[in-house]
């Protein structure tokens, strides 16, 4: 059964109420709590999956959206374990061109 748009706005204002208010001291630095890297993973898989659900309940059945989710969320966390080793590649690259680059200029 698909959330009606009432319980959508009730859980949505819920959760401003639940929320911390930012405080801002005199500097501008606000010290409103970051969101952790799995907090937002999860609320972008969240988002996905009820769009995906609200989009394809009616053709592929009711579980779309949870099955979307857990998806989501390993994609996710196999794209930052990528990242994080494809990192130390791009810095070993980028560092030999610069050798390369710094090396032809000494030579002439």
């Amino acid at each position: 059964m698909a959330p009606t748009p009432a319980d959508e706005f009730s859980k949505a204002i819920d959760r401003i109420h639940n929320e911390a208010i930012p405080v801002i001291d005199l500097s501008g630095n606000s010290q409103r709590r970051e969101a952790t890297l799995d907090e937002a993973r999860n609320e972008l898989a969240q988002s996905i999956s009820r769009i995906t659900h609200s989009l394809f309940s009616k053709k592929y059945g009711p579980l779309v959206g949870t099955v979307t989710e857990s998806t989501v969320v390993a994609v996710l966390k196999d794209v930052e374990n990528n990242v994080y080793r494809a990192k130390s590649d791009v810095t070993l690259v980028v560092q030999e061109l610069l050798d390369r680059a710094m090396g032809s200029r000494k030579t002439k």
